[in-house]
């Protein structure tokens, strides 16, 4: 089983799309196209350090503060509109630009409000950034981390990075322990998709994400996915 702080630190990058950004961390001042990919985990890293685990009791009181300390510190540094079409798979073609943006707002709000929780375990120094080996792709690269879990062991976590247009480096998907995010919700909303339609789906996010989201998974493990 994936440990929960590590799933929660994963999901939480991957899982902040649509939400309203706050102010831009300290850590990130440079700017951020002359940031690696290193330098984004690593100022995530920090900002995790300073605004979760110096405030655990704060947040685990409010949960709205939470899931802002969430986008605060993760929301900059994700490239929302490319994972949404990876994850829509093959229905990304037949969807509308419209549709493709709810339904990135609506799937990923669903996942960073239903694992918010899980930050609350993390500790000071949790995540270590591993060192690259070799030069930097100019277009794609993988940032490999560890995460030390409650229990004290470690937990490879990976961030895939893409260049965007504007020449910053964001992450668009998060491989725990060799499983990744896009692959794995892909198939899920594939099944979704074929059973109640982009748009059903759409709402069913809006309105009981986290329902909606618990029964996808539920029925991918039913089926072995």
């Amino acid at each position: 089983m994936i440990r929960q702080l590590a799933f929660a630190v994963a999901v939480a990058f991957v899982g902040t799309a649509g939400a309203p950004v706050l102010a831009q961390p300290a850590a990130a001042a440079q700017p951020a196209a002359a940031q690696t990919p290193e330098q984004v985990v690593q100022a995530i890293a920090h900002e995790l350090d300073t605004v979760v685990a110096g405030h655990k009791a704060e947040l685990q009181q409010n949960r709205e503060k939470l899931i802002d300390a969430i986008n605060q510190v993760f929301r900059p540094h994700f490239d929302v509109d490319y994972a949404a079409i990876l994850v829509l798979g093959q229905h990304a073609r037949a969807a509308t630009p419209e549709q493709r943006s709810a339904f990135a707002k609506a799937f990923y709000d669903s996942i960073t409000h239903r694992y918010a929780e899980g930050l609350l375990k993390y500790t000071s120094g949790a995540v270590k950034v591993l060192p690259s080996a070799g030069d930097l792709n100019p277009k794609r690269t993988v940032v490999r981390t560890q995460v030390a879990t409650d229990d004290g062991k470690t937990v490879s976590v990976d961030f895939a990075f893409r260049r965007t247009a504007s020449g910053e480096w964001k992450a668009y998907d998060v491989v725990i322990e060799g499983i990744s995010y896009i692959t794995n919700y892909r198939n899920q909303v594939d099944a979704e998709v074929r059973k109640v339609g982009l748009d059903q789906l759409i709402k069913n996010l809006q309105t009981q994400g986290d329902q909606a989201l618990k029964s996808m998974e539920q029925d991918s493990k039913a089926h072995g996915g």
